[in-house]
């Protein structure tokens, strides 16, 4: 079977909180990056810690993101300059909410099948 048949399973969040995420059933501590349909670690854990190099993985994954959705935390907070100009230097859009709201959006997006990096500061 060739790869072009095979549809995309982007992974689902499930839940969130306490810590962490319940990504496609399984448990992930401390907050999350989901670039390509693939969840990892992400070592951000707070707005202080959101510098462009946090988001190194992203701009390594080239044509496989359109726009970063980014996850803020317990309340919607408007990311570093030097983020947002990173961001937009490399052609990409940047949506961002709370962590809540950005993990129920990630799951409806990723179903209508765009290409987006779910940057997601844990709660």
């Amino acid at each position: 079977m060739s790869q072009g048949l095979n549809p995309r399973q982007p992974p689902s969040i499930d839940a969130w909180g306490g810590g962490g995420f319940r990504v496609s059933g399984v448990w992930r501590p401390g907050s999350l990056l989901v670039i390509d349909d693939q969840p990892q670690d992400w070592a951000v854990a707070g707005l202080a810690e959101l510098t462009p190099e946090a988001f190194a993985p992203v701009f390594a994954a080239g044509g496989a993101v359109e726009f970063v959705l980014l996850g803020m935390g317990l309340a919607n907070a408007l990311p570093p300059r030097p983020v947002r100009d990173a961001l937009k230097a490399a052609g990409l859009g940047l949506e961002f909410m709370s962590t809540e709201a950005a993990a129920r959006t990630y799951n409806v997006l990723a179903s209508e099948g765009r290409r987006l990096a779910a940057a997601l500061i844990a709660v």
